[in-house]
């Protein structure tokens, strides 16, 4: 077993909230890689600690292709560094992505930074990783982990990863230990009502911060409604100060005013199929609305 392979599975044992007996703890340490996987994975099963995912994240043309393998071995060299992985929690599009949540590909990495504390040896951890993959590093923000990562690619071809890790995380935020079949790694990432709610207050923080909308906040929010998801309404109120019966009528107003169909049009068509686009492009703004009451 490599180091690699051996952080990976010495992480499972760091991700359970519940440890093993004596005779199981022996086999995990003393079997080989399927064996070990094995013990760990009945024990999660046993637990109820892990939750077991199988989906996959669309491609929507084969250049994508590239761009996702990438993304993939930076969360797998992160899942397989055990101090990054216990300070960092998944979220974000590319992870409601790959738990099926959503269908649309996804273009960045994003995390919760839960120990603040560890921001210095976060950084020097992702820095380190990054340059053993082979990536350069393009821009970086200097006092929170936000990286522009440049991977090899064809000329006028998308060349970009994005990382951000952000602090401090919301105190009603919840996780669970998930394992992500495309990567074949456990992680710790937001559950469905944390990671709901936080996507509702996305559209306003975007705006609030950078000035810009994006569709895909919108399409995620139509997808979580569609499905009947619940949000945890603590998360909503603890970023906006507003109660839920206050914030939705607000999210509602800035929706009409600066949704547009153009922002719809130029931020989804790269994201989705050609049917899914066009399925979805006329009615997205009109559900939503409806849904939001």
């Amino acid at each position: 077993m490599d180091v690699a392979e051996g952080s990976k599975f010495n992480s499972l044992l760091t991700l359970s909230l519940r440890p093993f007996d004596s005779t199981r703890r022996r086999e995990f340490r003393s079997g080989n890689r399927e064996a070990r996987e094995r013990v760990a994975l009945k024990e999660s099963k046993r637990s109820s600690e892990i939750i077991i995912n199988n989906r996959s994240m669309i491609l929507p043309g084969p250049t994508d292709a590239i761009h996702k393998a990438w993304m993939y071995r930076v969360l797998s060299a992160i899942c397989d560094d055990p101090f990054l992985v216990k300070v960092l929690r998944f979220k974000g599009g590319t992870y409601a992505a790959m738990r099926g949540f959503i269908e649309r590909f996804s273009l960045d990495l994003d995390f919760d930074l839960i120990e603040p504390d560890q921001l210095k040896k976060t950084k020097q951890h992702l820095e380190k990783l990054f340059k053993k993959l082979g990536l350069t590093t393009k821009d970086a923000r200097k006092k929170v982990p936000q990286y522009f990562l440049g991977y090899p690619n064809k000329p006028n071809q998308r060349n970009t990863l994005k990382l951000d890790a952000t602090f401090p995380a919301p105190k009603n935020n919840d996780y669970e230990a998930v394992r992500l079949q495309e990567i074949d790694r456990i992680i710790y990432g937001q559950t469905l009502p944390t990671l709901f709610a936080n996507k509702l207050v996305a559209p306003l923080d975007r705006f609030e911060r950078h000035g810009s909308i994006a569709g895909r906040d919108f399409f995620d929010l139509h997808v979580f409604f569609i499905k009947g998801y619940s949000y945890k309404p603590e998360i909503t109120e603890e970023r906006t100060g507003k109660k839920i019966d206050e914030f939705i009528p607000f999210l509602k107003n800035f929706i009409q005013e600066h949704l547009t169909q153009t922002v719809i049009d130029q931020d989804l068509n790269p994201l989705l199929d050609s049917k899914a686009f066009h399925r979805v492009r006329k009615v997205l703004k009109q559900e939503l609305l409806m849904f939001l009451g």
